[in-house]
């Protein structure tokens, strides 16, 4: 179990090093942000995530290849239900696993048809000392947008820590708001 965890954060290590040093602006989102935001209040609360998920702009896709490329990752797309065609990942070299896959999440695009709201910007992020991280307002609205069952556990997960709380609806309009309500007044599911 230890070198599963710690085959992910490798993962993400190389990934953010690697648009870093090729000046690929980014994000880290998905449940490695949900973590990083977790372990600032309770280290014991962090849920463990199986792949990496990275924002990027799709005008940067062709940059991040050969940037990942370099750092020994392949491209490719594969076929995704109920998402724009396909979806993009780089494989590790170490695995031909999509589950092993880092997973590209474009920027300010929506990621599935019908989606209430648009994914966040890479600029909506901030550093931290091994990668850039989706700002948690960002991360919370991603969240609500899929709304999937992983994503209301993270969810669930940001308010078992107070991260986030009863004001936050307001935040957000319509669709979004109702769902981060459902999930303060039945934070058990």
């Amino acid at each position: 179990m230890s070198n599963a965890v710690e085959a992910v954060r490798q993962r993400l290590l190389r990934t953010a090093k690697a648009l870093r040093e090729a000046g690929v602006p980014y994000a880290i989102v998905g449940g490695n942000a949900v973590a990083a935001w977790v372990s600032r209040v309770d280290e014991a609360a962090v849920r463990n995530t199986r792949d990496v998920d990275v924002l990027i702009r799709r005008a940067d896709l062709p940059a991040a290849i050969a940037a990942m490329a370099a750092a020994g990752f392949q491209h490719r797309e594969v076929a995704s239900l109920g998402r724009k065609g396909h979806l993009d990942v780089f494989l590790d070299a170490s695995s031909d696993k999509i589950r092993d896959a880092v997973h590209v999440v474009f920027a300010a695009e929506p990621v599935e048809l019908g989606a209430p709201a648009a994914s966040a910007d890479v600029d909506e992020s901030e550093s931290t000392a091994d990668f850039r991280l989706i700002s948690l307002e960002a991360l919370v609205r991603m969240k609500l947008t899929a709304f999937r069952d992983k994503d209301r556990v993270h969810l669930r997960d940001l308010l078992s820590v107070a991260l986030i709380d009863a004001s936050w609806p307001d935040r957000f309009d319509g669709i979004l708001r109702d769902r981060l309500q459902m999930i303060i007044d039945d934070p058990e599911g």
